[in-house]
């Protein structure tokens, strides 16, 4: 069934624009590339990217067979991976790590770790199968420029340890040949975006490149927030872009069974006389992922909490970073279990600096 250009969800002048220079339907859209699309059509390349990817958010919405609902149980379990965090208390509460095929926002304030655990999920994705990892490859999105390779290499350094001290069969011997410090970096791609732009020209062009790199299971973006806080004056139109890019990503990691993992940043929000931190981006982008972490400080302690999942309670774990990466806190300090309190954590938070 064709969709026509006007059904898409952009402004009147944008659909006003296609069907004057002779599109009518989605399909004529398909497989133009920003440039043609801005020569053709006399768009912007903001305006190219925004058409592209409204195109392509309304085509994975249609993409798909109908299933049972015993049928879908059935293939997630057959499906079900997850990639572990090294932090054996924050797996657990996620049912085992982060989980392919779904979406996952790290929310938290400067300095807590959220780019620390995106660093040790890297190098985790790339965990043989026989050591019960996914055994994958990453795409790395960095938009704040906080991508640490010295940092990298020294996470990846202590797993190659780690699963070296594990070998028990012949299997495993032999997977730790090429579990080594260059076969992780050489299955790290990098990309970075300076503005929102870029970013969105990125994730359009992303689907070749996964179609070409078919052992890609992470996908980061590192933040989301930070191209998107900037430069924008007209909120409805973030918004738009924001609800396309989400529902991208969401296609994205059901489609090509690959775990996506995009941190946000925090803000203050007014409400009456107090003010709390919440993440930023606003309420209905909160809706976009599949669980959202948030880290926090409550006096020296780090933890990590469940504040939004349809398969998991809210939950609370400490966690620490060590000069190996992302891991459990000292077992001597109880972690708390409540859900926190977002004045609390601004207020912990502040006495933090602005690194990582």
């Amino acid at each position: 069934m064709q969709r026509p250009v006007y059904s898409l969800d952009l402004s009147p002048g944008l659909r006003l624009k296609l069907v004057r220079a002779g599109f009518r339907f989605t399909a004529d859209l398909l497989d133009l590339q920003p440039a043609q699309l801005n020569a053709e059509a006399g768009l912007s390349q903001q305006e190219a990217l925004e058409v592209l990817q409204s195109v392509r958010s309304e085509r994975g919405g249609d993409e798909g067979g109908s299933l049972t609902a015993l049928e879908l149980l059935q293939k997630e379990e057959e499906d079900l991976r997850n990639i572990v965090t090294f932090c054996s208390q924050l797996d657990s509460i996620l049912g085992g790590g982060l989980p392919v095929g779904k979406t996952t926002e790290i929310c938290g304030a400067p300095g807590v770790g959220k780019t620390q655990l995106c660093l040790q999920l890297a190098v985790d994705v790339q965990v043989p199968q026989c050591f019960g990892g996914v055994g994958g490859q990453v795409i790395y999105i960095d938009t704040e420029g906080g991508f640490m390779l010295q940092r990298v290499v020294d996470i990846a350094a202590a797993a190659v340890r780690h699963c070296s001290l594990l070998v028990e069969d012949d299997e495993q011997r032999v997977a730790m040949e090429t579990f080594t410090m260059e076969t992780i970096l050489s299955n790290m791609f990098l990309v970075r975006c300076h503005d929102y732009v870029e970013l969105l020209a990125e994730l359009h062009l992303l689907p070749d490149f996964l179609s070409e790199h078919p052992s890609v299971r992470l996908l980061v973006i590192d933040s989301v927030a930070f191209p998107f806080r900037r430069h924008f004056d007209e909120l409805s139109q973030r918004t738009r872009l924001l609800n396309g890019l989400a529902q991208q990503l969401i296609t994205m990691a059901t489609s090509r069974e690959i775990a996506v993992v995009i941190t946000n940043q925090m803000t203050t929000q007014l409400r009456g006389s107090q003010s709390q931190l919440v993440p930023a981006l606003g309420e209905n982008w909160g809706h976009a992922p599949t669980t959202r972490l948030l880290l926090y400080w409550a006096g020296p302690q780090r933890l990590a909490a469940i504040f939004k999942s349809a398969g998991h309670m809210d939950s609370t774990v400490q966690y620490q970073i060590t000069s190996e990466g992302f891991r459990d806190a000292d077992q001597s300090e109880q972690p708390q279990r409540k859900r926190p309190r977002t004045h609390s954590i601004q207020s912990a938070a502040s006495q933090r600096d602005s690194s990582c």
